[in-house]
């Protein structure tokens, strides 16, 4: 048999304070194999993936076995030979990619230089097409023109694709992905997936691919090692790990895994339907937003980002009403509408029927009290260097507590309320894992007691088994307090457990309206279809990738075309798609559709 191409040999790394973060770990890996790592957070899996390029943070250190890259030894390579090896034969994409690159020049002449770097003798104007080649494959919307803008300028699923291009460029013989599409939204990471899967084929190139969720590794792994407290505890054909799991914690990983078609999927409650005298606690008319940004090449000429367009629903009291789609569909621009950390150009924002353009700077102050958000990323949101009590403290004294005692009591109660240990109250934040500091941002919101929390993609960053502890921490909240819940997400699983109605957007356009069964069995708008047949599952699809996935880019929001925007995509558009911008329209009570081949309404009804 010929030789691995990566061999892993009883690798065991421990931390400064002498605990083992890997045990024993070996494994091996061939030409053209796709190799799926899955595990909990805490596992061990981003220290294996950083270990098998050699790349071991500052305090960990290797305390037994090797790793063989060719049969040679990666561990004990000269830095000049890691050099000649690292980004020329193995690449490594991890999960963070913000402050990968230099923030100081333009992506796309980073790549470049690169890919020069790796290929001397390839020609500068070469190098620059295929360098734009691979960011339309991964799907940045006007390739050659973002090929010029700055790190700061992409959002983070944007960039999690531009690394994964720094990676690809060079025909790398190994790429190790580490969470790569944790990030990205269902149709992004379809493609991404579908895009490893052809590197094989293309280049015969192997993956090592690190994931927490186990539906994305068993699309695109062809076998499976599971790895828990650091030890490889099973591997197996994915097929067979999954049909006949023989580990109790493969079993549990698998049994954590959403369902979504499946009855008793959706969420556990039913909600009465509101009576028509109910006023929304949150409304949104008509909203418009739009962004002025210069031309390039032009010093006064300026375009503008249509970043949201006529967007109109309404969210009842004790509701979880959830807003998805892809990235760039404007869904954090709304979240930013909602929270009045920017201003409408048109259209109305409601709380409990107040105009938030009429309001006061004290009746303001008062409304932020009512709505409360909590953000994606777990870590930058929280500042370093200020304890966790003094964080949780900070909103209260905002809004006029004095009495420090008083305000040390609220803070213990919401600590204890979220999952936290009352002896972290004194700690900084530096030591708390990824659910830790979540639970954080969690009780710093809900330390005002507000009647609304927005979650911008809050769940995104953790695994599955701390999703599912939040979901149920969130549920114990709604019960004791009567929350509503706003979900801005690109997890479908999630939201079709937790949301009782679901809003998606498109370019700006909110293009359907609807109850979560409704939605997932019945959608009315053929982009949702598309979404649905995005979601990883491990159980049998309802919408099917080959019929539905989109190809091709969305409209640039600068340049939008004339009638429906997303008629250049979609499977049954037809003349009248071309040239007219289909409304909102009713399917029954409470459910909309922006679809010419929806059903015509009976009466025309405003979205609610």
């Amino acid at each position: 048999m010929s030789m691995p191409l990566l061999q892993v040999c009883g690798l065991s790394v421990a931390a400064p304070n002498g605990r083992r973060l890997l045990s024993n770990v070996s494994l091996a890996l061939d030409e053209r194999e796709v190799l799926g790592i899955i595990g909990a957070s805490g596992a061990g899996k981003t220290v294996l993936s950083q270990a098998l390029v050699n790349w071991l943070p500052s305090g960990l250190r290797v305390i037994e076995g090797d790793v063989l890259w060719r049969g040679e030894s990666l561990l004990g390579m000269t830095e000049r030979r890691l050099r000649g090896v690292r980004g020329r034969e193995i690449a490594y994409v991890g999960a963070n990619p913000m402050g990968a690159l230099d923030p100081t020049l333009p992506v796309g002449h980073q790549i470049v230089e690169k890919l020069r770097c790796v290929m001397p003798t390839l020609p500068t104007a070469e190098a620059r097409k295929r360098v734009i080649d691979l960011l339309a494959a991964v799907r940045i919307p006007s390739a050659a023109a973002r090929f010029h803008d700055y790190p700061s300028q992409f959002s983070g699923g944007m960039m999690q694709r531009v690394l994964l291009v720094d990676a690809l460029v060079g025909n790398p013989a190994l790429l190790v992905a580490d969470n790569v599409t944790q990030p990205l939204d269902v149709t992004i990471a379809a493609q991404i997936l579908r895009l490893l899967r052809d590197l094989g084929d293309r280049f015969a190139t192997a993956v090592a691919f690190i994931s927490s969720s186990l539906p994305v590794v068993s699309t695109i792994a062809g076998q499976m090692l599971v790895l828990s407290d650091g030890c490889i505890v099973e591997r197996a054909p994915t097929a067979t790990l999954i049909s006949a799991p023989k580990h109790a914690y493969t079993r549990t990983l698998i049994s954590e895994v959403p369902r979504i078609w499946q009855p008793g999927s959706g969420p556990g409650r039913t909600r009465p339907a509101p009576k028509p005298a109910d006023v929304p606690v949150i409304s949104l008319r008509d909203v418009t937003r739009s962004y002025r940004v210069r031309r390039r090449g032009s010093l006064a000429a300026h375009s503008m980002v249509r970043a949201v367009r006529n967007v109109t629903f309404d969210v009842y009291t004790g509701e979880n009403f959830g807003v998805v789609g892809e990235s760039g569909c404007g869904k954090s621009t709304l979240m930013r509408l909602l929270t009045r950390l920017e201003v409408p150009d048109d259209g109305q924002v409601l709380i409990d029927g107040h105009d938030l353009d009429t309001l006061s700077r004290r009746e303001m102050l008062a409304m932020r009290r009512k709505v409360q958000l909590v953000l994606q990323d777990p870590v930058n949101a929280l500042p370093p260097r200020t304890s966790i009590g003094a964080m949780l403290a900070e909103p209260l004294r905002i809004h006029g507590w004095k009495d420090s005692s008083v305000i040390r009591a609220r803070v213990l109660e919401v600590m204890a309320e979220t999952g936290l240990s009352q002896s972290l109250y004194e700690e900084l934040p530096l030591g708390l894992s990824t659910g830790q500091r979540q639970r954080v941002n969690v009780a710093r919101a809900m330390v005002l007691r507000p009647r609304v929390l927005i979650m911008d993609e809050t769940l995104s960053m953790l695994d599955q088994t701390e999703q599912s502890r939040l979901l149920d921490l969130f549920e114990q909240l709604q019960t004791q307090y009567g929350l509503t819940y706003v979900y801005i997400s690109h997890d479908l699983a999630m939201v079709r457990r937790v949301c009782d109605r679901v809003a998606v957007m498109y370019l700006g356009e909110v293009v359907e309206v609807a109850d979560n069964e409704r939605l997932f069995f019945d959608p009315g708008h053929p982009y949702t279809r598309a979404l649905l047949s995005a979601v990883p599952a491990l159980e049998e699809r309802r919408y099917r990738p080959e019929d539905c996935l989109l190809e091709g880019e969305p409209p640039s929001p600068i340049d939008l075309p004339p009638g429906c925007s997303f008629a250049g995509r979609c499977p049954h558009a037809f003349d009248r798609c071309q040239h007219e911008s289909p409304a909102l329209v009713a399917r029954g009570d409470r459910n909309f559709a922006a679809c010419f081949l929806v059903n015509p309404p009976a009466r025309h009804e405003q979205a609610a």
